[in-house]
């Protein structure tokens, strides 16, 4: 993604970027996010746009504009042309695209849950659709053991086998092992940068995956700026916000990071579910944020189970008992994991799972359940709106559905439905 920069994000850009286009620090007059936010809604409430402030009308704005901030100031901001057509040059030098609030590129999710918190700006490299695919947030201590690390990498493959998207913070240690198995497993990554993404896009390890459209690197702070601690603690909502749910891999009680990350998104936001690494060791800060309210993490042992379990967190389907129903499934496991008989889906809807049944076992049970009885015919989408899952993980379903009989594959007007077989309605009359 390398198109033009609109108009409204250049002007977005004089106003609040720092436009470091070298060595030196950028303007150090730029408006902070609140006094943006109010600019913002006064030119709203103007029926205005940013892209004003560089027209032909541009005095009469900043008049309009000069009830909430100094007008001479705003004026100063818009005349660095010359330095952002700089910036610009060297941040597509090193294929680095960049978007406002303004762009209809813009994340939804971002604007969905963090509103006006939303940031203004966001640079990145790679595929920008990404940051619609949702996932799994794993992020943990830069200071982890090869344990952590280890188990940090196992998560982010599980996650990329399950078809889900990894979202973390790039840091060194438990957010890198994520990215790095996901990745490895040839999943899709989303990293949110505090700091330096122009070294970041390019390293050696990034460049086959921001290549080959896994990768997207993002962030809301210059691509040239250092590491700064609040830029670090204030990304986290982003990693938050562009998943589905979150999983803590360890955690320094009270202090860092990831513990500051992780009782914002518990007490304030709320946007995802927070969960915790339940095995092996869990350490005073993880058994900190379990009292706060955060989650044990299920430990799904199949693809299926992990993939149906992020689903269950996603949005809400349009028959909400569905999905109450197959998500019980989930969090309640059965608590003897040991492997069973394979059982046809035939046999699973007509009897209760025994206790022997995987999780992955018990969930496509209740699904059966829940589609064997359908009357009317749905498309993929119907019934992955249902369920509150993928329209991948349904199409797996109801293939598999189909194969064993439960349900019957129809075209109707050109257009592929599924409902319960026939010899199932003509059995229950």
């Amino acid at each position: 993604m390398t198109s033009p920069i609109s108009p409204n994000t250049q002007a977005i850009l004089l106003l609040t970027a720092p436009l470091i286009a070298g060595r030196g620090k950028g303007s150090a007059d730029l408006l902070s996010p609140g006094e943006y936010k109010r600019l913002r809604r006064t030119l709203r409430d103007q029926s205005r746009e940013p892209a004003d402030l560089l027209g032909p009308a541009a005095s009469a704005v900043f008049e309009e504009c000069g009830r909430v901030l100094d007008a001479a100031r705003l004026a100063r901001l818009v005349s660095r042309g010359f330095l952002l057509s700089q910036a610009v040059d060297r941040w597509q030098a090193r294929t680095i695209w960049v978007i406002s609030r303004a762009d209809p590129q813009y994340p939804k999710k971002l604007k969905a849950r963090l509103k006006e918190d939303a940031p203004a700006i966001l640079y990145g490299c790679g595929e920008a659709a990404l940051l619609e695919i949702g996932g799994l947030a794993v992020v943990g201590s830069r200071d982890a053991s090869d344990a952590l690390l280890e188990y940090a990498e196992h998560i982010g493959c599980a996650a990329a086998s399950a078809e889900c998207g990894v979202i973390s913070g790039g840091a060194r240690g438990v957010d890198s092992a994520a990215m790095r198995g996901a990745l490895a497993a040839s999943g899709r990554v989303i990293g949110v940068l505090p700091d330096s993404l122009e070294r970041a896009v390019l390293a050696r390890d990034h460049r086959s995956a921001l290549m080959g459209g896994r990768l997207v690197l993002v962030s809301p702070y210059d691509p040239a700026a250092g590491f700064n601690p609040g830029h670090a603690m204030n990304r986290n909502k982003l990693i938050y916000a562009l998943a589905d749910a979150g999983l803590i891999v360890n955690a320094d009680l009270g202090k860092g990071g990831t513990w500051a990350g992780a009782v914002e998104q518990i007490d304030k936001l709320r946007i995802v579910p927070v969960y915790v690494r339940s095995t092996g060791e869990i350490g005073k800060g993880l058994d900190a944020l379990r009292k706060k309210g955060a989650l044990p993490w299920p430990n799904p042992d199949s693809s299926e189970s992990f993939a149906a379990m992020l689903a269950a967190q996603v949005g809400a389907p349009r028959d909400e008992s569905l999905q109450k129903s197959l998500f019980s499934v989930v969090k309640e496991p059965s608590q003897s994991y040991e492997s069973a008989p394979e059982r046809t889906a035939a046999t699973l809807v007509t009897k209760t799972p025994t206790p022997e049944a995987t999780p992955a076992e018990q969930l496509f049970a209740k699904v059966t359940e829940l589609l064997a009885h359908v009357g009317e015919p749905k498309g993929v989408a119907a019934v992955a709106s249902d369920l509150g899952v993928s329209r991948a993980q349904a199409q797996r379903w109801l293939t598999r559905l189909v194969k064993e009989g439960v349900l019957e594959k129809l075209k109707l007007r050109g257009r592929v439905r599924y409902q319960a077989a026939a010899s199932r309605f003509e059995g229950s009359r």
